[in-house]
C-alpha cells in the first residue's frame, strides 16, 4: 500500500481550471526517466477529479491500479493518489488533516491564488512520507471517526467522472497541462494496454 501524491488545489466555481497550491510526490516505484511524464499525469488526473468534486463532497475515482481520492472543502480541495489497496477511510482522514493544516498555516490566502505555486510546503512532504505507514494512517482515521457518517461517492473509473460525451483521450489531447512528450507517453501506454487486453 502506498501514496504516490498529495495535492492541495483551489477549486471554486469562479476558477474554471483548478490551481495547484501545494504538492508532494513519491515516484520511487517508477523508472526515473518517466518522472516528468508521471508528474504531469498526476497533476492532470488530480485537476480533473478535483474540478468535478463539488464543495463539501468526497469522492474516490479508480484509475487502473490507483485511486484518486478528493475532498473539496468549500473550494479548497485535497487530492491523494494512492494504490487501490490503501483504505478509503484512512485516505479521507489524511485529506481532512491536510486541509486542516493548510488552513491553519495559510488561512484564506488561497482564495486569491491565480497560478500554480512553485513553493514547497514541508508539511505535505512529511505527511506523504509519514502516512505511507498504514499504522500511522489508521491512528489518524480512528481520531476522525466522523468520516464514517459522511457519504463518499466512489466511481468505478475516471471515465465515470467525466461529463456526458467527454472522453479521456479528448481531454488529454486538449490539455494545456500536458506537453507533447507526455501526450505521446499516454498514447503509447493506451496502445500497450489495448493490445494486451484479454477478453
Amino acid at each position: 500500500m502506498s501514496i504516490t501524491a498529495l495535492l492541495v488545489l483551489k477549486c471554486t466555481p469562479e476558477t474554471p481550471n483548478p490551481v495547484i497550491l501545494a504538492h508532494a510526490f513519491d515516484f520511487s516505484g517508477f523508472n526515473y526517466f518517466y518522472h516528468p511524464n508521471i508528474t504531469e499525469f498526476v497533476r492532470f488526473y488530480s485537476s480533473t477529479v478535483a474540478s468535478r468534486t463539488l464543495p463539501s463532497q468526497r469522492q474516490s475515482v479508480k484509475h487502473e491500479d490507483y485511486m484518486v481520492h478528493a475532498y473539496n472543502r468549500d473550494g479548497l480541495c485535497a487530492v491523494g493518489l494512492m494504490d487501490d489497496r490503501y483504505p478509503v477511510r484512512c485516505a479521507f482522514s489524511l485529506l481532512n488533516q491536510v486541509l486542516d493544516e493548510y488552513q491553519k498555516i495559510f488561512g484564506e490566502t488561497w482564495r486569491s491564488a491565480k497560478e500554480v505555486s512553485k513553493q514547497k510546503w514541508p508539511y505535505l512532504v512529511e505527511a506523504l512520507d509519514k502516512f505511507q505507514d498504514l499504522a500511522e494512517a489508521d491512528k489518524l482515521s480512528k481520531i476522525q471517526m466522523e468520516l464514517d457518517e459522511t457519504s463518499i461517492i466512489i466511481h468505478k473509473t475516471i471515465d465515470s467522472v467525466l461529463a456526458r460525451g467527454e472522453k479521456l483521450d479528448t481531454l488529454v489531447e486538449k490539455s494545456s497541462d500536458l506537453n507533447k512528450a507526455s501526450k505521446m507517453f499516454y498514447k503509447k501506454a493506451r496502445k500497450t494496454n489495448v493490445c494486451c487486453t484479454i477478453l
